[in-house]
């Protein structure tokens, strides 16, 4: 489970990266990272 936290935060960030400086789509891109930061906060808090 941990390890699919990782992989969909890594696939939000890039999907940010890609919707923030090669597509501009707006505000709601940023929703992405807000994502992938919580998934990976939770990855981090399950292992402890």
């Amino acid at each position: 489970m941990r390890g699919l936290l990782y992989i969909i935060a890594v696939i939000l960030i890039i999907g940010w990266l890609l919707g923030a400086f090669v597509y501009n789509v707006g505000g709601l891109i940023h929703i992405l990272i807000v994502i992938a930061v919580i998934a990976l906060l939770l990855g981090i808090i399950r292992r402890a």
